[in-house]
């Protein structure tokens, strides 16, 4: 399949986006001034949160649709979807323990929304593998369609967390941005932004390629 000038333009911007985010990060917001330079990390942690949770969220809505009318097109989507998802989610889990050592201590403790993005994660592992190792198409459709719907469950749980539960993790979402410097915040915006231009990017690219397994698999028979 030949690129459209959307999707090459969409490539484009995703990158230019990226290295926006990375100037704002480490050059345009300032040093914080208990934490020092790890916070920089902060940036990128919450943006890929962002985009784990709204990738998800497609594979739920296009799972909920793909049931009712059993389009391969959806389940590509939700697929796709689940699976930058999980990346996302793998380095919101490898990133937060980079920043959490110098700070709390600790690489990890079982905070409720530690321990819950870890279950999050251990899910949606499950849906890609349940992908792999159903091998009749029409049932591995339907199974992680449902798998999609009902994970999301957890999603709401992470987000909610730390309003739940006692936690120490701290809340940036609330009123007056957590308590961030402004430029802290730009920031933050501006990465949040970039992450989810690459998330349209990569997900444009996943389903280019369920489409080339399935020309593929359907030559080959």
């Amino acid at each position: 399949m030949i690129k459209t000038v959307s999707e090459k333009f969409i490539d484009i911007l995703a990158a230019l986006s990226i290295l926006t985010a990375l100037y704002f990060a480490f050059i345009f917001a300032p040093v914080e001034a208990r934490m020092g330079a790890v916070q920089k990390i902060f940036y990128f942690h919450v943006a890929s949160a962002w985009v784990g949770f709204f990738a998800l969220f497609v594979t739920f809505i296009a799972s909920i649709i793909f049931l009712k009318k059993r389009n391969s097109y959806l389940d590509y989507i939700a697929a796709a979807s689940a699976e930058i998802g999980l990346l996302f989610c793998t380095i919101v889990i490898i990133t937060g323990p980079i920043w959490a050592k110098p700070v709390w201590g600790v690489y990890w403790s079982w905070d409720p929304r530690l321990t819950t993005t870890l279950v999050l994660w251990f899910i949606y592992a499950g849906y890609i593998f349940l992908r792999k190792f159903v091998a009749e198409t029409e049932k591995k459709r339907v199974y992680s369609a449902v798998l999609g719907i009902i994970g999301f469950v957890d999603v709401p749980i992470v987000f909610f967390s730390i309003r739940w539960w006692r936690t120490i993790h701290p809340n940036v979402l609330q009123k007056g941005g957590g308590g961030l410097h402004s430029h802290m915040l730009i920031a933050l915006l501006v990465s949040v932004a970039a992450f989810t231009i690459l998330y349209i990017a990569l997900l444009n690219k996943r389903v280019r390629l369920f489409k080339l397994e399935e020309r593929y698999m359907s030559n080959n028979e």
